[in-house]
């Protein structure tokens, strides 16, 4: 047991399979995932923004091959990308048979609109042939027909039973290599189907709230669903379905993981919501520090507080911490101490060198931990 037990998640044991060279399951990092909005047939385009969404720290995207122009376009996408490519599959089931000849590490299909149990065995074929992982990617918006007229609604049942249905069909093919998702809009119908699907299978499960919304509903959306999941344990790789730039889904995934205490990426922002005591402009200035230091991978964490009720003590727990005080003079914590003075005009630029000296550092301890290691 830790220190802190209340912070303790158990982790749903799962078996673990492989997109490309990402593990996803078993003890493997939760992974982040994102899906391009370009269109595919535009590999510069798709590229670019592939490299967008890579920066921001995605592990796995996914991209969408409704057409032949877009299997045809896919090979020089996934030789561009550094990051396994996910194959988006719908309706037809040829795409899925092109896409993983073209280098897919993963192809998603939707048992609702696939097709036939010979299509799906054909597309199994042709995931064994190419060394692609498959994602059965259940959504209540496109339940089979039989099913919805079974429960006469999109309900958690209907959402696993189709689940287990394609699993079994997976199964019959000798496949073991797939993770599946039972994705909703409605956040109480996709929570209670993960809880029951997790239950009922040991494989990797993908995580999602689909059709969440914009940017702020979607994100509000989001952290409830996958965050209540996540905090049951229940979960292998995430994707944050945002009408927003896909860049701002992974960005949105990595806050939701950091907040759970599962995977830190950055600088971790602990600042208050301000008030009449503030001695600076809270608002503006954390708005400005994520802005300035959205570049910095290294895990840390930065304490932004108006004012010395809770500043100090949450200056303790940061790396760095600033506290405002009267007279435009604030004091700045280092490693939870108290350190120096800082003065408004200079406090910004102050604090992003501060944590960039304190990343460099950090990286450097790691490169060094990692030297020693190996001799």
């Amino acid at each position: 047991m830790s220190i802190r037990p209340w912070r303790d998640i158990a982790r749903r044991p799962s078996r673990q399979i492989m997109v490309g060279n990402v593990p996803v399951g078993g003890d493997a990092p939760v992974t982040v995932q994102t899906m391009t909005n370009t269109p595919t047939p535009d590999a510069k385009a798709t590229i670019d923004q592939i490299r967008r969404c890579e920066e921001a720290g995605a592990d796995i995207i996914r991209v969408s091959c409704p057409d032949e122009e877009s299997t045809a376009a896919l090979k020089e996408i996934v030789r561009a990308a550094n990051v396994p490519i996910v194959a988006d599959i719908h309706f037809h089931y040829k795409r899925a048979l092109e896409a993983a000849d073209a280098g897919a590490a993963c192809l998603r299909i939707n048992p609702g609109n696939i097709g036939s149990e010979a299509r799906v065995a054909e597309v199994v074929r042709a995931a064994k042939a190419n060394g692609c992982a498959m994602r059965i990617g259940v959504n209540a918006g496109s339940l089979e027909k039989d099913l919805l007229e079974k429960y006469g609604e999109p309900c958690p049942e209907a959402l696993v039973e189709s689940a287990l249905d394609h699993i079994k069909l997976l199964e019959d093919q000798d496949f073991r290599e797939y993770k599946v998702a039972v994705k909703a809009s409605d956040v109480f119908l996709a929570v209670a189907a993960y809880q029951q699907l997790a239950e009922a299978v040991d494989c990797p499960l993908h995580l999602g709230i689909t059709e969440a919304g914009g940017l702020r509903g979607g994100t509000v959306k989001s952290a409830i669903g996958i965050g209540s999941l996540l905090w049951f344990g229940i979960g292998d790789t995430i994707r944050v379905s945002l009408s927003a730039e896909p860049e701002e889904e992974v960005r949105v995934g990595f806050e939701i993981l950091k907040a759970m205490g599962i995977r830190n990426r950055g600088v971790r922002v602990v600042s208050c919501p301000s008030c009449a005591r503030q001695g600076f402009d809270v608002i503006r200035t954390v708005e400005k520090l994520e802005e300035r230091l959205s570049h910095i991978r290294t895990p840390m964490s930065l304490s932004v507080l108006g004012c010395v009720v809770n500043g100090p003590g949450e200056a303790r727990e940061t790396d760095i911490g600033i506290t405002g005080g009267g007279q435009g003079k604030h004091m700045v914590y280092l490693s939870g101490v108290t350190d120096h003075h800082v003065r408004d005009d200079e406090m910004i630029d102050h604090i992003v060198k501060l944590v960039e000296a304190k990343a460099a550092e950090i990286e450097a301890g790691t490169a060094d931990a990692v030297a020693h290691a190996a001799e």
